[in-house]
């Protein structure tokens, strides 16, 4: 991975086995519309976010406890002139031990500064995963969850 994709982190109490389950439990922290499966190797769901965002995910890697990738197969993203900036690009959440706690190390990977949507995205997924997956993780409640309130 290159030192230019976007990478952020968070470090929770909770088990790296609790935090891939949550991971795959995509509805309860990412905030949108989302269809399809989300728990399994090869399963693809579509992302939806109002008429902004658009994208499908294709489930490439998992590794219980360790490892999930998704590859971003379409995308249409409404605030940019180049609406596939996502297309062809990977999401990866890789999950180890630290210290008696558990990391998660968030990359999106082809998600580069030169892209127009570098900071409107690294500043949505910096909050999704730093509140939204985390509070999933730790209270059971993620921003998706939230929402439906």
């Amino acid at each position: 991975m290159k030192a230019s994709d976007f990478t952020t982190t968070i470090l929770v109490d909770q088990t790296p086995q609790e935090v891939f389950d949550a991971i795959n439990s995509v509805r309860d922290w990412w905030p949108g519309e989302i269809d399809g499966k989300t728990r399994q190797l090869n399963d693809e769901f579509t992302y939806r976010y109002k008429k902004i965002h658009y994208s499908k995910q294709k489930l490439v890697e998992m590794i219980p406890g360790k490892k999930v990738v998704w590859l971003v197969t379409d995308s249409s993203l409404n605030f940019v002139e180049n609406k596939t900036e996502w297309t062809g690009t990977k999401i990866i959440f890789e999950i180890s031990e630290k210290n008696g706690k558990t990391e998660v190390r968030f990359t999106h990977l082809g998600l580069v500064p030169h892209y127009e949507c570098f900071d409107s995205c690294s500043n949505a997924w910096t909050d999704i995963i730093g509140n939204g997956l985390r509070s999933l993780v730790t209270t059971g409640k993620g921003h998706a969850s939230l929402e439906k309130v």
